[in-house]
């Protein structure tokens, strides 16, 4: 097993493994990605949803909420900054590469480092949901950690480019919007107090997860920036999995609170 992993993080082999074939390789992951939630959605949605205020004991052990984050996140961090240090990085000599894997890397250097530990008396979660999460992001950092290490090519001119400004843009606002719905979530009780509450301000005047619609816009938004097959699927895999987060919270919300707005859409304002 020593062997095996010493392997696994030489240089030798990550550029052994580099060419046309990994390239191809990382493709029919992504789209894979995107196929196999598909599948496996619908199949969640009658099966249940084993997360926060949706959790059942069926579903394995319970993890404390700021170690299940800090677990099933940490991978897309340490996934892309293994691949650099462990491989040549044919590409990390580019500017766009590097900032495009640096747009990536803040976000979940926040989201496994710093928001585990913002989080205020979170329902713990199952150690199936914690599971899941870990391998997703484990397969996602491989997939946008190698791409722009080592295969996505960008023209001189990339940085001046309005996908390029138009993707960091709505990447910005969506992690801006993100970060603040989190923090209305956090102090929507006082100390002490129990119970759920209507989420108001900001985006929730516009919608019910506007925490999630800031997640979608930011990685569409990087989508739009990288112009890549597995930013793409990225992209549209966070669309198919908190687009049905965020139809079931508002579901909740409508049948918990009688004097919920009804004019709140549920993921997208004014759309959906």
């Amino acid at each position: 097993m020593g062997s095996l992993l010493a392997a696994a993080l030489s240089a030798e082999f990550w550029r052994g493994l580099s060419g046309p074939e990994e390239a191809r390789l990382l493709a029919s992951l992504s789209w894979g990605l995107v196929g196999g939630l598909v599948l496996m959605l619908p199949l969640s949605n009658v099966v249940g949803m084993p997360y926060g205020r949706y959790t059942s004991p069926y579903f394995g052990l319970p993890i404390p909420a700021a170690a299940a984050w800090l677990l099933q996140e940490s991978p897309s961090c340490l996934v892309p900054a293994l691949l650099v240090l462990c491989s040549d990085g044919a590409q990390l000599g580019a500017w766009p590469n590097r900032i495009l894997l640096g747009l990536f890397l803040f976000h979940y250097t926040y989201r496994s480092f710093i928001f585990p530990f913002l989080i205020r008396g979170g329902k713990p979660t199952p150690f199936v949901t914690c599971f899941l999460a870990f391998i997703f992001c484990s397969y996602n950092g491989y997939l946008q950690g190698r791409s722009l290490s080592n295969y996505a090519d960008y023209p001189s001119n990339w940085l001046t480019d309005p996908r390029f400004i138009l993707g960091l843009i709505a990447w910005m606002s969506g992690l801006t919007i993100n970060i603040h719905s989190d923090h209305i979530l956090r102090n929507l009780r006082k100390p002490g107090e129990t119970g759920y509450k209507i989420p108001r301000g900001g985006m929730f005047e516009y919608v019910t997860a506007a925490n999630y619609f800031g997640e979608v816009l930011e990685w569409f938004g990087f989508a739009l920036a990288c112009c890549t097959i597995e930013s793409a699927a990225f992209a549209i895999s966070t669309l198919m999995i908190l687009g049905l987060r965020s139809y079931k919270h508002h579901e909740w919300y409508q049948k918990k609170f009688e004097d919920y707005p009804r004019n709140r859409k549920i993921l997208i304002p004014y759309v959906f």
